[in-house]
């Protein structure tokens, strides 16, 4: 299991102790089935295994993996007014008289209890981990509504957990703007083939996207030229990964490249001894990009209150 998107919050050293508790709280909070007329649940389900039985955390080293599960009901608002409009078209035919506010809201809500039984279920999964050495937590979505939902499921679950959203003290937008600008990247990093150039002060919002392109290319630097500013840059890192970096320091598209797979190997005897590996060298690897990451845009761990 390799996370594909990286969105990104922090904690302290305190908190870090807190979590010791983590899978005992989610306990309670395990993801059930929707009811009849229920529209949706969310809970946590096992990351590593299924059933019952199967703990909600999976911990190598300092890091800890749980899965943010939902189910949603599938009912389009569309069906549903046309199902409305069809009925009340039915009582104005037949008893030729309109039908008020209040009875198309009873209507509806009847609707709704003979349909929510009969629709379609839709899961989704998201896994995240908490790093409690160095204080990230690390959801694999590029949505921060999905990342924030999964963060409100583990306060939810422990009570409280105050991670908060990165506040860099380097201006991502500036920063990447003068490393495409200068070609000057930090040790380490060196410039994908895509990116996205918005001009800030323009009020058609301008916007340039570059993709499967030389970025040192004049054409790129025309636009940076005439005042447009990086908002999404791709990026490799020590030959071991790439990725594309938003200016909401958001991480899409990660890509592990082929030295990390191969150091990896295919020598495990089992599923669980593979899951091991690969969240192992997730973890490892990441916990070299963050701590760059948090060095070159200023990312301060918050500090016990």
């Amino acid at each position: 299991m390799f996370f594909r998107n990286l969105t990104l919050f922090r904690f302290s050293p305190a908190v870090a102790e807190d979590l010791h508790r983590l899978d005992d709280a989610l306990a309670d909070h395990r993801l059930r089935s929707c009811g009849p007329l229920e529209m949706g649940t969310k809970g946590f389900v096992p990351p590593v295994g299924r059933g019952e039985e199967a703990p909600l955390t999976h911990a190598v080293n300092a890091s800890t993996l749980v899965t943010v599960g939902s189910e949603d009901k599938l009912l389009p608002a569309a069906v549903v007014n046309d199902e409305l409009h069809r009925k009340v078209q039915k009582i104005v035919e037949e008893e030729g008289r309109k039908v008020g506010g209040r009875e198309r809201k009873r209507i509806k809500e009847d609707l709704l209890t003979e349909l929510l039984p009969r629709a379609f279920v839709r899961s989704s999964r998201l896994s995240a981990y908490v790093d409690k050495r160095h204080g990230w937590l690390v959801l694999d979505t590029s949505s921060r509504k999905s990342a924030e939902n999964a963060l409100t499921q583990v306060r939810e679950a422990l009570g409280s957990f105050p991670a908060v959203p990165l506040a860099p003290e380097e201006g991502p937008r500036v920063l990447m703007t003068d490393w495409l600008a200068t070609g000057n990247l930090p040790a380490g990093l060196a410039l994908g083939d895509e990116c996205e150039l918005r001009d800030p002060a323009s009020a058609t919002g301008a916007i340039a996207r570059c993709r499967r392109q030389e970025l040192d290319s004049e054409e790129v630097k025309e636009h940076l030229r005439n005042g447009k500013q990086v908002f999404q840059l791709g990026l490799t890192f020590d030959d071991r990964m790439s990725f594309v970096l938003g200016e909401d320091l958001v991480v899409r598209k990660l890509k592990f490249l082929d030295v990390v797979l191969d150091e990896m190997g295919d020598s495990h005897q089992d599923a669980a001894a593979e899951m091991d590996a690969r969240f192992a060298l997730l973890t490892l690897e990441l916990e070299r990009l963050l701590a760059k990451m948090e060095e070159w845009f200023g990312l301060p761990r918050p500090a016990d209150a």
